[in-house]
């Protein structure tokens, strides 16, 4: 009787635990494209974006990613592996079986060595400590991308800043065989270098340089202009105009003073593309922004016998912090670098709505302008228009879309007031400004998929300001608290000192 109690009570089991087991594999299997991560950084950083799933539900075909990276590296480049491997983990799984990633360790193979150099992965040198004493490691971190007959390739990974954007692009590259065209305009008399810019934008489109002088072809969908000087030529203007009434769009970096930090001098510019501007319901002023979010400059001053130069805030290059949260390509942006830039005003906007405005970027509410005689010295000692900074924040940078009158199509015009915002000694040598432009062209190119992505790895964490008051009230509240609350533990301690002893001398006394 007890045998067959024990051979039920077995029996019963079986039946629930299948229905577990069975449940556990089917869990499995729908875990591997369906999953969840708690991801609690501001950023989302380790949580695959939405623009990314957006690139990669594009892939048809299978897309390989072969990673090349050494063993046994030393902290963050180990950390940076496994960081990778997490990514890749959730590419695949979005990808419904397209994506097929494999890990290779070349210092173990000399084939491998050479099959990660010529798939375009070089070696680097790293300093590490091992056995108490320095050496020099020679190794692999990159990862190449191959889909159909293309491929595209991270040559080497130190950093995992980014590291979603850069792969997201390169699918992207390899998924978009057609490449949109766009060109850097260039005017009679522009001498204006804008390497930087052109090397970062042919990353991910086919760019070309123009001359206005000729008839802008019909394939380009985007012109970029940098700080014209002077009038257009009849023939450039023409050409321009043609360009943007056929639906055609711009990115404009043009203040309305020239400008030499150099020389110290300013004067006013003369140019009918102001006349290009107003048609867009925008205006640009015959003044220069100070702004108290600056950068720096050197400034040669005596220091006893010796002359040096010592590092000063200069208004007249604002540091821009303050962005409009409902235009998506600035949205996600900390801060953009200007040089000398005007105040924009938007009190012109045609009536027919045929212009729509949207502002873009502003500088703080301890900003001035300056106009009429232009003193650019950066010292306040001798300028005090590099103090005098109280006024309410100016508009610095606006998106305009107009409807042609002539041909009814929607042209979008992007302004930000400084003439060297775009060139290689001006703000195109800024980190912070290439993800602007990026996202700029992105925009008016009507592909919006990467602009999230690329603004959510800014790293810059600027503090924020302080009046000087605040600051002296927090200086000495740091130097008295901590005083008081040691003073105020000691009393604590000695009290409830006494207090024992006294309950001690009535117990024992």
């Amino acid at each position: 009787m007890e045998m067959k109690s024990k051979f039920e009570w077995r029996k019963s089991l079986v039946g629930p635990a299948g229905a577990v087991l069975v449940i556990l594999i089917i869990l499995n299997l729908i875990s591997r494209n369906w999953f969840g991560r708690l991801d609690f950084t501001k950023e989302k950083m380790y949580t695959l974006s939405e623009s990314s799933r957006s690139v990669v539900a594009k892939i048809d075909d299978l897309m390989t990613m072969k990673v090349y990276f050494s063993g046994n590296l030393p902290g963050q480049y180990g950390n940076n592996r496994r960081f990778l491997q997490d990514i890749l983990e959730e590419y695949a799984a979005f990808s419904r079986g397209n994506i097929r990633f494999q890990f290779y360790k070349p210092g173990e193979n000399e084939e491998l060595e050479q099959e990660a150099q010529q798939a375009g992965i070089q070696p680097v040198q790293l300093q590490v400590i091992e056995n108490d004493k320095m050496e020099v490691k020679r190794v692999f971190m990159g990862l190449a991308i191959i889909y159909q007959d293309e491929k595209e390739v991270i040559p080497v990974i130190q950093t995992t800043t980014g590291l979603e954007y850069d792969i997201t692009t390169k699918i992207k590259r390899l998924v978009e065989t057609n490449k949109p065209v766009l060109a850097i305009a260039k005017a009679e008399g522009q001498e204006t270098e804008n390497r930087n810019i052109s090397s970062l934008l042919q990353q991910r489109y086919t760019v070309r340089n123009i001359d206005l002088q000729y008839t802008i072809e019909n394939n380009i969908e985007l012109i970029l202009v940098n700080g014209l000087e002077d009038s257009l030529q009849e023939n450039e203007r023409k050409n321009l105009e043609i360009f943007l009434n056929q639906g055609g769009n711009i990115l404009l970096a043009q203040s309305r003073i020239k400008s030499s930090l150099q020389t110290q001098q300013a004067s006013e510019i003369s140019s009918d593309i102001f006349d290009v501007v107003d048609s867009y319901g925008l205006s640009l002023q015959t003044n220069l922004v100070l702004d108290k979010t600056c950068g720096r400059v050197n400034v040669q001053q005596n220091m006893g016998p010796f002359r040096m130069a010592v590092p000063m805030s200069y208004p007249l290059l604002p540091v821009v912090r303050d962005f409009n949260k409902d235009e998506v390509l600035v949205s996600g942006l900390e801060q953009v670098q200007l040089f000398f830039a005007s105040e924009i005003r938007t009190d012109s906007i045609p009536q027919d709505g045929s212009v729509n405005v949207s502002p873009l970027m502003f500088s703080s509410n301890s900003s001035s302008l300056m106009s009429g005689y232009f003193n650019l010295h950066p010292d306040p000692k001798t300028n005090p228009a590099m103090v005098n900074l109280n006024q309410p924040k100016k508009l610095l940078s606006a998106r305009s879309e107009r409807s042609s009158s002539e041909s009814g199509l929607l042209s979008q015009m992007i302004l930000v007031s400084d003439s060297r915002f775009l060139a290689d000694d001006g703000g195109g040598a800024s980190p912070e400004n290439h993800i602007f432009v990026m996202n700029a062209v992105d925009f008016l190119l009507g592909d919006r998929e990467l602009i999230a992505l690329r603004s959510r790895e800014i790293t810059n964490r600027p503090l924020a300001e302080i009046e000087d008051s605040a600051k002296v009230w927090w200086k000495w509240f740091n130097i008295v608290l901590p005083t008081v609350l040691v003073v105020g533990f000691g009393f604590f301690r000695l009290r409830r000192g006494k207090a024992r002893s006294r309950i001690l001398e009535d117990i024992y006394g």
